[in-house]
């Protein structure tokens, strides 16, 4: 069934036949409408998480200097011009409210339609609000944030009760330097309001968002660059320049890298880095300056995958110098977690059959994996891919292994949902 298109036609008989697909399915029945698959499987996971269907149990909203802290702290702040001016002015028109979240959920902005608004009052859909998935339910910023797609959730289709006469269409927004979840932005009305393109518009919007954080990025680089050169041309041997995420502006004495892995907390000092090896790092306006030694580099000897958390996973590297963690997207968190299943080896050609069911698309692998290494350096080999045999490697998965990388399509990934596994494991 085209839910959207079904929408548009009549309105009131979409409202009924998604009632009725929901009612069945919390029941434990088989309701003669499937739900979609997104859907689907976002009510699996409600319904394993213990989310009450038929109560809105959510904390309170922030307190407004909570919500004040976090706009001046998100990087949302850049693109916000962006996303009014692609939103606003034809969800004004068409009685939609336009919200922006956070990465944790949090409603940080929110504009729209004066009746809508009010509307969202009763719905807790306001400033500070809650709006994870695993608090209230399917919906259009917290299912997006899991799934890491666009994604929108008509009426019945929330999972509880108190949102299905409202209808979301929602977009992840990611941090191009990194990959990281920063925030979801949702345009929501009532059924009768939306269309069938609503999904579209709002994720080309997020798009431009996204392409406005690179030319932010971009500007901040070449700042450093300039400040950075001089520095640079006073030392003998190898040192760069590079930002506070790792990304590099300018080099002396060794050939360019896009992007250094740095800890999370980077102080100045004597420190390892996985790339570089032993480092001696300088604060820089902007940045970091890291003038790179010639010692022999300490050998990491343990990865922690961290995959428990849906729509939020980690690698955490532990080394004699220390420990740094990095937030994973998507891709880079099913190869990781390949790999890991794998400790002799994958081939380009078998991890693209575990990813894409299609041996032949290896370039898309080897590209992925050329970047997996930029941050991971020594402690990933190649020919086949693998973790270097000196390392532990220890994974941590859902409790329920169908929430394992719910954003995932891969053949492979999906195999492992529907094996009966422990809770939690440790691979060898």
């Amino acid at each position: 069934m085209n839910v959207a298109r079904l929408a548009v036609v009549d309105a009131a008989r979409a409202a009924r036949v998604l009632s009725e697909v929901r009612e069945a399915t919390l029941a434990g029945h088989r309701a003669r409408v499937a739900p979609r698959p997104v859907i689907e499987q976002s009510w699996g996971r409600m319904l394993r998480n213990g989310v009450d269907p038929e109560r809105d149990l959510r904390s309170r909203p922030l307190p407004s200097e909570e919500v004040r802290r976090r706009r001046e702290e998100s990087p949302l702040r850049h693109v916000l011009p962006v996303l009014r001016e692609g939103l606003l002015s034809v969800a004004d028109v068409a009685q939609h409210i336009m919200v922006v979240a956070d990465a944790e959920g949090r409603v940080l902005w929110r504009e729209g339609a004066a009746p809508v608004l009010r509307k969202a009052d009763g719905l807790g859909f306001e400033l500070g609000a809650d709006w994870r998935e695993d608090v209230v339910g399917t919906n259009g910023v917290g299912t997006p944030a899991v799934v890491r797609r666009p994604v929108q959730v008509f009426a019945g289709e929330h999972f509880v009760r108190s949102q299905t006469s409202w209808t979301c269409s929602g977009a992840p927004i990611t941090d191009p330097r990194d990959g990281r979840l920063i925030g979801v932005v949702d345009v929501s009305g009532p059924l009768e309001t939306m269309h069938p393109a609503t999904l579209a518009w709002v994720d080309s919007v997020a798009k431009l968002a996204e392409a406005r954080l690179r030319e932010v990025h971009t500007a901040s680089l070449e700042r450093l660059r300039a400040v950075a050169a001089p520095v640079l041309a006073r030392l003998d041997g190898r040192a760069l320049a590079v930002d506070g995420n790792g990304w590099t502006a300018a080099v002396a004495g060794m050939p360019y890298q896009r992007r250094v892995a740095l800890p999370k907390s980077l102080t100045p000092g004597r420190r390892w880095l996985p790339s570089l090896g032993p480092c001696a790092v300088e604060p820089l306006a902007g940045g970091w300056l890291l003038r790179v030694g010639d010692e022999p580099s300490a050998a990491a000897r343990r990865v922690l995958l961290d995959l428990a958390r849906p729509g939020r996973c980690t690698v955490t590297v532990a080394a004699a110098a220390g420990s740094w963690s990095r937030e994973l997207s998507p891709r880079h968190a099913e190869l990781l977690f390949l790999l890991a299943e794998h400790r002799t080896g994958r081939g380009a050609a078998g991890l693209a059959e575990d990813l894409f069911g299609d041996p032949s698309r290896t370039v898309t692998v080897r590209a992925e994996m050329s970047r997996i290494r930029r941050y991971l350096g020594e402690l990933l080999q190649h020919r086949p891919y693998r973790f270097c045999d000196d390392t532990e490697v220890e994974v941590l998965l859902p409790e329920d292994l169908r929430d394992l990388l719910p954003q995932s399509t891969a053949p492979a990934v999906a195999r492992k949902r529907n094996a009966p596994r422990s809770s939690r494991a440790e691979l060898p």
